[in-house]
């Protein structure tokens, strides 16, 4: 910490010297004590220069200060970005990058195929779930990270790349030739009715193309039957603001207030209202939200909430209420926040976070679960609470894990990849074998003492009484990854949705309503 904060201090103060404008701004000489601090700090870079016992050449120096000016304002959302880390977040951003479209997981046997985005190189060719990519370039892929395989399948649109694969229940290994093409990431992953006349629908990320995304997946729904709507926004990092701004859009009326940034500077002061009248005014509408609900997610649930267009349910969000600015440089960008977001009511959505005050900052502690929250009230009157992050009208609490399942986490220790791998392993044997008819099958006791002697086998020890008393547990894990590998990613989700109390509380909310009005008044019961 004190050697990062030297070298920070030392290129700041280069800049205070050099560059005259960040002591001259407003027409101010810098105080004498600042400018003292600047020789001083100057003298310290020139010590690292000089006297340290490895060389460092100044780009080094350079760049490590400013990632460490950055890191000393302790906030976690303002970084410095290396062209590597700036890409990626492009990629985020924008929902585009190019390579093959392959999603991929490592496990212990190697790169495993997932899925393939539709309509990419990949699922052209015919990659499915279950392969397994053992060459790259006609080079192993044995002991590559997932960061590394991906980086090793991407490249120019129009380039190639070679890959063999195995399959599960083929003797020999697949080669395969793909051409890069620009890929296009959905930010919309599943829409489908979950019970007749229900339509559910997940937005994953606020991407470039989110609020349109999001509106065509709804037409769908209407168009397949859905009269209501479960909007899932679990897990949902957040995005770009404009796009934040366009989902609310599209549930509320023209000239409605959305979200309201404040900031240092007068330009980061804005109130963002709705542009045009709601494609969807007479969908009830419930909002799935958790603690991973963040940023333009946690913009759009409490404009919602604020004027009484959507019951919340769910878990409180996770409270990332500051917009930042990409401020590109030569070499790379720094992404810093400018201004934090308010609801429509006011409410503050940025939930405040202890401060690292080993330097004497004085920052104040952050709230507890035990400090009353502030109190709101919607354009119809109920009561909403700030305090940082959204509270759903209705929690519902996340599945407990059991004293059986911590037993079972407990005893796998370290090993709990090994055997998230034989139930891949066992999954994928199965899909050779053709031993599951459908995706509605049912985990069976003998299932399950199949992977407990596959586990042995593996020389993972594992008491039974243990093993047998976390079954619920077990049976759930290994009907997901039976239905990933064997049928594909949707049907996994599809499963997994069957077994989602959250959901099972909207849906019941949901029976027999017909009106968003409706369905305010039944979260009120």
């Amino acid at each position: 910490m004190k050697s990062r904060g030297i070298v920070a201090a030392a290129v700041l103060s280069s800049a205070l010297v050099s560059g005259g404008w960040l002591m001259e701004r407003g027409g101010r000489a810098a105080p004498r004590d600042a400018k003292a601090q600047a020789r001083m700090f100057d003298e310290v870079l020139q010590h690292l220069r000089r006297d340290y016992v490895d060389t460092l050449p100044d780009s080094l120096l350079y760049r490590r200060a400013a990632a460490g000016v950055i890191d000393q304002l302790h906030d976690p959302h303002s970084v410095f970005l290396d062209p590597r880390r700036l890409t990626r977040l492009d990629e985020s951003t924008s929902g585009h990058y190019a390579g093959v479209g392959i999603q991929m997981d490592v496990r212990d046997s190697g790169i495993t195929v997932i899925g393939a985005l539709p309509g990419s190189p990949a699922e052209r060719a015919g990659i499915t779930t279950g392969d397994r990519i053992v060459e790259i370039q006609d080079k192993s892929t044995h002991g590559l990270t997932q960061e590394e395989g991906l980086k090793a399948l991407r490249g120019p649109a129009g380039s190639v790349v070679r890959i063999t694969v195995e399959r599960p229940g083929v003797p020999s290994r697949m080669p395969f030739t793909l051409k890069r093409a620009d890929i296009t990431v959905n930010p919309v992953q599943n829409a489908l009715l979950v019970r007749d006349g229900v339509g559910y629908v997940d937005l994953t990320v606020f991407s470039s193309s989110a609020a349109e995304a999001l509106g065509h997946a709804i037409d769908s729904l209407r168009a397949a039957g859905a009269r209501s709507l479960v909007l899932d926004l679990r897990g949902d990092p957040g995005g770009l603001l404009d796009q934040g701004v366009g989902v609310a859009d599209l549930f509320l009326d023209a000239g409605q207030k959305i979200v309201t940034t404040r900031g240092r500077t007068s330009d980061e002061n804005r109130t963002f209202a709705d542009a045009a009248a709601q494609r969807f005014a007479d969908m009830p509408l419930v909002v799935l939200t958790d603690s991973g609900t963040a940023s333009a997610s946690e913009i759009v649930a409490g404009a919602l909430q604020d004027h009484d267009r959507a019951l919340l349910i769910g878990t409180s969000t996770y409270g990332k209420g500051s917009a930042q600015r990409v401020f590109r440089l030569d070499d790379g960008a720094v992404k810093l926040t400018t201004a934090l977001w308010y609801t429509p009511s006011g409410r503050s959505i940025n939930r405040p976070r202890p401060k690292d005050t080993d330097d004497g900052d004085g920052a104040a502690p952050a709230a507890t679960d035990s400090t009353p929250r502030p109190r709101f009230r919607t354009d119809a009157g109920r009561t909403v609470l700030g305090g940082g992050g959204i509270v759903p009208d209705v929690e519902v609490a996340n599945v407990a894990v059991s004293t059986a399942d911590r037993a079972l986490q407990t005893a796998l220790g370290a090993k709990v990849p090994q055997f998230r791998d034989v139930m891949v392993d066992y999954a994928l044997s199965l899909k050779a074998s053709g031993a599951i008819p459908n995706a509605q099958f049912v985990v069976t006791a003998a299932m399950r003492d199949e992977l407990y002697r596959r586990l042995l086998a593996r020389r993972i020890d594992l008491s039974r009484s243990v093993y047998d008393a976390a079954a619920p547990l077990v049976t759930r894990a290994l009907g997901s990854q039976i239905t990933r590998y064997v049928f594909g990613p949707r049907a996994e989700f599809a499963r997994n949705l069957r077994e989602d109390p959250t959901l099972a509380r909207a849906l019941a909310l949901l029976e027999g309503v017909d009106t968003p009005q409706a369905l305010l008044a039944q979260g009120r019961r």
